[in-house]
């Protein structure tokens, strides 16, 4: 019995050798307690990485490992929220109790901008709203065909429902609401600072704002705010209640004492970044996931820049077509291009579009995590920065 115990030993670990062998980069959903406003997310972030066991499988994490953050968590934990009211009054501000205020170009979004919309109607008396004709600027359909919601009189209800008159127009490109007032919100998502910039010039006389503008100062007696984004990357929380994006500073102070924490603990140097909406657009819905102002608004040092590969497919395909020792021949190329800063351009690269890593991870990390009921707001990649190129 104990012969066979220790053969079968053997055997398993040999199993286990062999599969790391051939196993490539493993991606992982990290199943979280609930997490709530005040909790210490960094504690327990590290903690439940480093238990012995997770449902039988073991996923310590190692040395070049990412630990992806959800974005959500961190503004949770953070107690980073506003409320319609809190918009309304800086829409006050801002425009100096403004009789009527235009908006350009939102997201078509009940989760994203319905909420910004009330505020804005409650801070004035009249909205005057310019919609795209068709789709916004990641893709959203104005009639949307998968929850039924027209954005059109849903925009409007909210509007009105809210004490103020409606006014809306449907162009894409003609500059209608600086003919009609003075006071306007260019609340494009990846767009709106080159708009205000370049309808400045046009309009001297007009006071052009983003929604990074608005709810971005710490105001007594106000819970939240975010001095990089304002509204940008917020989301529906309540009837009365947005959540903001992540604010970078207590986001990069996070990311860095979880590192560290893990390799006081570990003594393993790990990646950690925050990630929101990954960077893709889905070919069927044609919706572009990305509506956050970044993927990742705070990340530690060696998730800089952008990976720089040969393409190895191309290679074979290529130069290596007729060899009979392809393995030994990619080595020397390999060996020759890690000499070289940067492989952009060159045709042993081909393909390999230079993304930041930065990007990938977050939309790798958002697809993984999903953003409904799988409970893993933490991700964790092992082997992303292994590869038969790494082996040389």
């Amino acid at each position: 019995m104990r012969i066979f115990s220790v053969l079968f030993l053997i055997f398993d670990i040999n199993i286990i050798n062999f599969k790391n062998m051939f196993e490539g980069t493993v991606v992982r959903g990290i199943r979280m307690p609930m997490f709530k406003e005040g909790d210490d997310l960094r504690e327990i972030i590290v903690s439940t990485l480093l238990e012995e066991d997770h449902r039988g499988e073991n996923y310590l994490p190692d040395d070049k490992d990412v630990i992806g953050i959800t974005e959500s968590i961190v503004a949770r934990c953070q107690g980073n929220y506003v409320t319609v009211d809190d918009i309304a009054t800086d829409i006050k501000t801002i425009f100096n109790n403004p009789d009527e205020v235009g908006v350009v170009w939102p997201i078509f979004s009940r989760n994203r901008f319905a909420m910004i919309l009330k505020g804005i109607a409650r801070g004035t008396k009249k909205v005057l709203l310019q919609l795209g004709t068709g789709i916004d600027d990641v893709g959203n359909e104005f009639l949307n065909p998968y929850t039924g919601v027209n954005i059109i009189q849903y925009y409007k209800d909210i509007i009105e429902g809210e004490g103020a008159q409606c006014e809306m127009f449907l162009d894409d490109f003609t500059n209608t609401i600086p003919d009609k007032t003075k006071n306007i919100i260019i609340a494009e998502t990846h767009k709106a600072e080159l708009t205000v910039e370049m309808w400045s010039r046009i309009y001297g006389d007009h006071h052009f704002i983003t929604l990074a503008d608005i709810c971005n100062k710490e105001v007594p007696g106000r819970k939240g705010w975010n001095e990089d984004y304002g509204l940008y990357g917020s989301n529906k929380a309540g009837e009365e209640l947005l959540k903001l994006f992540p604010r970078k500073v207590p986001a990069q102070t996070l990311v860095e004492g979880i590192q560290a924490d893990i390799k006081r603990e570990r003594g393993a140097d790990v990646e950690v970044m925050v990630y929101g909406d990954g960077c893709f657009k889905d070919p069927v819905s044609g919706i572009w996931e990305f509506a956050d102002p970044v993927v990742s608004p705070a990340y530690t040092k060696g998730l800089e820049g952008c990976p720089n590969e040969v393409k190895i497919k191309y290679l074979l395909d290529t130069d290596l077509k007729d060899s009979e020792t392809p393995e030994e021949d990619i080595e020397k190329i390999i060996e020759k291009s890690k000499k070289e800063e940067s492989l952009v351009g060159k045709m042993i690269s081909q393909g390999t579009t230079p993304r930041r890593y930065v990007d990938l991870l977050g939309s790798l990390f958002d697809l993984t995590s999903g953003s409904g009921a799988k409970g893993t707001p933490v991700v964790i990649a092992q082997g992303y920065f292994d590869s038969y190129e790494a082996d040389y």
